[in-house]
């Protein structure tokens, strides 16, 4: 392990958290190979600079009112972290699916579709979030589109 790649671990990790497969494959990227990253990330676990647990609670806390809580955890999973990590992030933060959906219409919207197609471009738009179809439609039935 060299110290130079260490110092790029640690000067990636002073910018935001990473998951360990993140920053296992960004320092694979920049040339390390993985025979030296492996014990790397194991050193700077012991010392708690790299956490699985708190990048979870801070990618929960950044996407609570984005996103519904599938995509959150769908979301954390593709990166790399465990499903016991992911659990303990969303029980820590109370996320109501309906209360961020309507968050988040009002924040980008604000008003009932006046058109078929301006209600499918909403529609589209809180799928790719991961919300329920069912609970779209509700929403927008109770703003009057």
């Amino acid at each position: 392990m060299t110290t130079a790649l260490k110092l790029r671990a640690l000067r990636l990790l002073a910018r935001r958290e990473y998951s360990r497969p993140e920053l296992k494959e960004r320092l694979a990227v920049k040339g390390a190979s993985r025979a030296e990253v492996d014990p790397l990330l194991d050193e700077l676990e012991a010392l708690g600079y790299l956490s699985n647990e708190r990048y979870a609670r801070s990618f929960v806390a950044q996407k609570t009112g984005q996103l519904s809580r599938r995509s959150i955890a769908a979301a954390l999973k593709a990166k790399g972290v465990g499903g016991d990590a992911v659990e303990a992030a969303m029980a820590e933060v109370e996320i109501d699916d309906d209360v961020a959906l309507e968050t988040l219409w009002r924040r980008k919207f604000g008003s009932a579709p006046t058109n078929e197609r301006e209600k499918a471009r909403q529609v589209r738009f809180l799928q790719i979030r991961g919300f329920a179809l069912s609970a779209i439609f509700k929403l927008l039935r109770e703003q009057g589109g």
